[in-house]
């Protein structure tokens, strides 16, 4: 008689990899929304290799995305910044974190919605400058009311962002919820499901 062993349920990584398939996962959202922290565990629980797109384009430009917005302006560093991402997401899978302003350009938002899974990480205006406010190294932020400039950029850029495929909302939680509602939701993607608004 051949032993039987019981079968070992799949768990929420292993679920979520499936549910992804072999597609990239691309976050997407506001400054101090969390792209890069949780965009690097997701992708340590999903097994995949894991890229920050500024720090991409910090590498292949051997400048600081500050010194590049001095040097050559947004518009250029957009155009650069839609090159460097239409490059990462060929091929995969793979998790991806893009710069809050990426989702916003039409070519870029093509990339990404060709490129993959895109996931918003949605997140409240106090949330944001809790975050982002304590460090000085976002150009965008160096401004005269900073706050004011988020919440502008938050009233311009939220409507586009909520066309993710995905919507996860980030708040004043340990990480490992974040990471593990994201893989819920990537666990739930039957490869062919609409877009949702879980935020």
């Amino acid at each position: 008689m051949t032993d039987v062993f019981p079968t070992t349920a799949p768990s929420l990584a292993e679920k979520a990899r499936a549910g992804l398939g072999r597609r990239n996962l691309i976050f997407v959202g506001l400054m101090g929304a969390g792209k890069s922290v949780i965009g690097r565990m997701t992708a340590t629980q999903l097994g995949l290799p894991f890229i920050d797109t500024d720090a991409e384009i910090e590498r292949v430009s051997r400048m600081t995305i500050s010194e590049l917005f001095a040097a050559y302006g947004e518009s250029e560093f957009r155009a650069l910044e839609a090159r460097v991402i239409c490059r990462l997401l060929k091929g995969g899978p793979k998790v991806v974190s893009t710069g809050g302003g990426a989702f916003i350009n039409e070519n870029t938002r093509k990339h990404i919605e060709e490129g993959g899974l895109s996931l918003w990480l949605k997140a409240d205006l106090d949330i944001l400058w809790a975050r982002v406010s304590k460090r000085d190294h976002r150009p965008l932020l160096k401004a005269e009311n900073p706050r004011q400039v988020l919440e502008n950029l938050m009233n311009q850029r939220y409507p586009i962002y909520s066309l993710a495929d995905i919507t996860i909302l980030s708040r004043d939680v340990r990480k490992e919820v974040i990471v593990s509602e994201v893989l819920s939701r990537l666990a739930a993607d039957d490869n062919e499901s609409g877009r949702t608004n879980d935020g």
